[in-house]
């Protein structure tokens, strides 16, 4: 019975870390404010952009950065996907599509950008070919 209930409390846990990207746009950026926590926007073509597939799998879904994100970071995917399959909803294009006018008006993918609870940049990056260490150090030294 201990060890059935230590792995359900391991998998409620990873189910946590899985679910910390916000749904919501002024959501996110209310956490942000709240926690008083950057909030790192992720502009990505999920099913079409190379880099933005390697930045999600490499750094995204990698247990160290899922970590560290929880307690350091709000997170928000603007994700642009071209397949009919992954269709967003209406309004979810439409706020993805404002959130790009207003940080990614190149249309650069991926792009990352963090910003503070005011909305205002702090830096900007994008894939790198970087462990998750050392991707959390990067965006760090934007906080500085």
């Amino acid at each position: 019975m201990k060890r059935f209930l230590i792995l359900f409390a391991l998998f409620l846990s990873a189910i946590a870390v899985a679910q910390s990207w916000e749904t919501g746009y002024d959501e996110a950026l209310s956490l942000a404010e709240e926690t008083d926590r950057p909030l790192i926007v992720v502009f990505s073509g999920s099913d079409w952009c190379a880099p933005c597939i390697k930045l999600e799998r490499e750094i995204w879904q990698a247990k160290d950065f899922q970590e560290y994100a929880a307690g350091h970071f709000v997170l928000y995917r603007a994700d642009f996907p071209k397949k009919k399959k992954n269709r967003l909803s209406e309004e979810l294009s439409r706020e993805n599509g404002e959130l790009s006018d207003k940080f990614n008006p190149n249309g650069y993918f991926p792009l990352v950008v963090l910003v503070n609870s005011k909305e205002q940049v702090l830096g900007t990056t994008s894939y790198k070919n970087l462990s998750p260490e050392e991707y959390i150090t990067h965006l760090n030294s934007f906080l500085r």
